[in-house]
């Protein structure tokens, strides 16, 4: 793992209250869904039997290699595990360099898998101790079974059902009818008129 200077005054405290943040029962339910889809021995699989810490969360998934065979079962075929990111180096920087290079991989594969920018994560909150934010991580893994779940991958109906477009179609005679009303953006002179207005005193002529 990597370290990240000590924080101090309100950054340690903005820090602190990231890390915080993480929401057990959704850390233990995104751990769950993951050795659903997996299989793997790493996470137990009952879900009261998942230990989702903050610290057993963190320790699970900071190496990224858990994350990529989640990938792998959604993307068969995408990762060459024969690839150097997942041999083991004689220098640990180097291994400190391949945990980051592999959970920069699982973040491109996620966006590559139809999930939205917004819901991913940098390296550092996964991996850098200072910089952790866990609870990002979380939400990054529940687009991402909402994402299969929409596409019939994995168990159905353990996500929230993805958001689906409510796409109107209108004729066009409908749209010309629409073309002739005047946005009340625009305002309206409906129920107005000068009628009995009076400006300031009547100037009266005298011949």
């Amino acid at each position: 793992m990597s370290y990240r200077a000590n924080k101090s005054g309100f950054a340690a405290e903005a820090q602190r209250k990231i890390e915080a943040n993480v929401d057990v029962d959704e850390a233990r339910k995104c751990l769950y869904w993951i050795q659903l889809i997996t299989g793997c021995e790493e996470i137990p699989n009952t879900q009261d039997a998942i230990d989702a810490s903050h610290d057993s969360f963190y320790n699970l998934l900071r190496d990224g290699v858990m994350l990529l065979k989640l990938m792998d079962k959604l993307t068969p075929g995408k990762i060459n595990w024969n690839d150097k990111m997942f041999q083991t180096p004689k220098i640990e920087a180097m291994g400190v360099m391949r945990e980051r290079e592999r959970i920069a991989r699982f973040t491109t594969m996620v966006k590559e898998f139809g999930v939205q920018d917004t819901y991913t994560f940098p390296t550092e909150s996964l991996h850098e101790q200072g910089a952790l934010n866990l609870a990002q991580v979380c939400v990054c893994i529940r687009a991402i079974g909402i994402q299969a779940q929409d596409k019939g991958q994995g168990p159905q109906a353990y996500w929230p059902n993805k958001s689906q477009k409510n796409v109107r179609n209108f004729s066009e005679e409908q749209l010309k009818a629409g073309a002739n009303v005047t946005s009340l953006q625009y305002g309206t002179n409906q129920g107005a008129s000068q009628a009995g207005m009076s400006m300031g005193k009547q100037r009266h002529i005298i011949d």
